[in-house]
C-alpha cells in the first residue's frame, strides 16, 4: 500500500473533509494547504497527484493521536522515515485505544484470521527474534476491518 493510499482509506473512514484533515496534519505540529491535501488524495493517475513522503504520513497519523487521545505532555515524536506498516499499525492501535483483542475482532470482520502471537509480533522491536515485519495485506484487512466497524457493512454506505 502506499502512503496516498492509507491516507485516502484513513479519510473515508472517519469521512475527515478536506479542513478536517488540515487540522489533523496541524495537531502534528505541520502546516498544510488545502491543495496539498487535495493532491496527495488524487488517484496516480492524474497530473496534479503528489506522493505523500514517509515523514508527511507519520506527522498526520501524529496528528491523528493527538485528536483522538489527547496530547502527551513534552514535544511531539519526531516523524518516522523511513515508515513501516508495523509503525502505521501501531500508530493506530495507539489513536483508536486498542487492545490486542480489539485488532484481532477487527481484522475477523473481514474475515481474515490472526493469532494474539503473530499480531504481537508486530509490535516487536525489528531486532527481537520474535519480530515479524507487517504486510500490505494485514494492513490493508485491517483497514477495511476498521471501516466496516466505524460505517457499518458495505450495503449500508
Amino acid at each position: 500500500m502506499t502512503n496516498n493510499d492509507i491516507l485516502r482509506q484513513i479519510r473515508y473512514i472517519w469521512d475527515f473533509s478536506d479542513e478536517k484533515m488540515i487540522k489533523l496534519f496541524a495537531l502534528g505540529e505541520y502546516e498544510v494547504t488545502r491543495a496539498m491535501v487535495s493532491n496527495w488524495l488524487k488517484k496516480e493517475d492524474d497530473e496534479q497527484f503528489e506522493n505523500l513522503e514517509d515523514p508527511e504520513l507519520a506527522i498526520f497519523l501524529n496528528g491523528l493521536i493527538v485528536k483522538l487521545r489527547g496530547k502527551k505532555e513534552g514535544p511531539l515524536p519526531k516523524p518516522e522515515d523511513p515508515l513501516t506498516n508495523n509503525m502505521i499499525l501501531r500508530k493506530l492501535k495507539i489513536a483508536l485505544n486498542l487492545k490486542s483483542e480489539d485488532m484481532i475482532e477487527v481484522l475477523a470482520l473481514t474475515g481474515f484470521r490472526l493469532g494474539q502471537h503473530e499480531l504481537t509480533a508486530f509490535f516487536r522491536k525489528p531486532d527481537q527474534r520474535q519480530f515479524r515485519p507487517c504486510k500490505d495485506q494485514v494492513l490493508r484487512k485491517f483497514l477495511y476491518g476498521l471501516k466496516l466497524k466505524i460505517r457499518g457493512t458495505d450495503e449500508q454506505s
